[in-house]
């Protein structure tokens, strides 16, 4: 037998072991429910937005911080509603502890008001915080006003940083798998990102989260998170490219390629979503606020980031692909 037969044979056995190992999935059948999920998953965050409203931290719309120091025991939704009250705006509580030759129990009320928060106002607060826990000793541990143009600068560094790294992401994928396809697998791996970041945002609305740093530590992990699982799709696509026949339409190359990586990206999703989901239990049974604000919504993000990967990026493109051929045909 010739070399050129046995490298040929060796081919077919390879392909053969391929289509064999795995149970093909129809995903490019199943295209239009995807699609049509994430636009609904796109109009009930907008929804949402109309609906709960969007709360930015003061750190980015600027706005005061008044501390407090006490001792016993208080209840932080109990003083966000008499602040409310009073104040006429929406007030933010935390609690923590300061260390002033002893260890001293503090709260600290965080609100933005188009009026300044007058000495008057500072006394008359504190007497209705008295008033509501006369045991508890509340005394004022400072006021100040925190100035939005930081923290404003601060998003914009964060928004500048994204859209550079989607652009050096379309670059790089555009090289990287120039042979299956080009520009459109980078736009439409950035798209699916997109996608990931705008759930991730409805995350926070719905939670009654804050917009603040934490929003954008997640949006910028989710980033790279989702991308990762986008690639190695792509790589896998090109290598079956490579080991099928000429004559394999894209979309059973492209199904044959996701039913062999989604167990893969399924499982490695799996045990970094467990993960989160211990640290968000944890943080909910000791009242850590301030995790939950990260773990919530990158256990979302993590699970949109898998959908995307499996069911969005390739599908768009593919979709795309398909029409470029058609219209091609058409051409000629």
């Amino acid at each position: 037998m010739s070399k050129s037969n046995k490298k040929k044979n060796a081919t077919n056995t390879n392909i053969q072991s391929i289509i064999e190992q795995v149970k093909i999935r129809d995903f490019y059948g199943t295209r239009k429910v995807f699609f049509t999920l994430s636009a609904i998953l796109m109009v009930l965050v907008l929804l949402a937005c109309f609906i709960f409203g969007v709360h930015i931290s003061i750190e980015f719309k600027g706005g005061t911080l008044a501390s407090y120091t006490y001792s016993g025991t208080i209840n932080e939704n109990d003083i966000a509603a008499l602040a409310k009250d009073y104040l006429g705006t929406q007030v933010n509580v935390q609690t923590g502890e300061t260390f002033t030759g002893e260890k001293t129990q503090t709260f600290t009320l965080s609100f933005s008001m188009e009026k300044a928060f007058s000495s008057e106002m500072q006394d008359t607060l504190l007497n209705k915080l008295k008033d509501k826990y006369p045991d508890a000793h509340i005394e004022t541990l400072q006021t100040s006003d925190v100035a939005a143009k930081s923290g404003k600068r601060f998003l914009m560094k964060c928004l500048v940083a994204a859209i550079f790294a989607s652009i050096v992401l379309i670059l790089y994928i555009s090289w990287r798998f120039k042979r299956i396809s080009g520009w459109s697998a980078g736009i439409f791996a950035v798209v699916a990102l997109i996608h990931d970041l705008i759930i991730v945002f409805g995350t926070f609305v719905v939670c009654r989260f804050e917009i603040d740093a934490n929003f954008m530590a997640v949006i910028l992990t989710i980033l790279g998170y989702s991308v990762n699982d986008t690639i190695v799709i792509y790589d896998r696509i090109r290598e079956n490219q490579a080991l099928l026949p000429e004559n394999t339409k894209l979309p059973e190359l492209v199904n044959i390629s996701l039913s062999q990586t989604i167990r893969r990206t399924v499982r490695t999703s799996v045990t970094t979503i467990a993960a989160m989901l211990i640290v968000t239990i944890l943080a909910l049974v000791n009242g850590v606020d301030s995790i939950m604000r990260f773990s919530i919504p990158m256990t979302v993000g993590m699970i949109s980031g898998c959908y995307s990967s499996l069911c969005l990026a390739p599908m768009l493109w593919t979709a795309w692909k398909m029409r470029e051929k058609k219209t091609a045909a058409s051409e000629e």
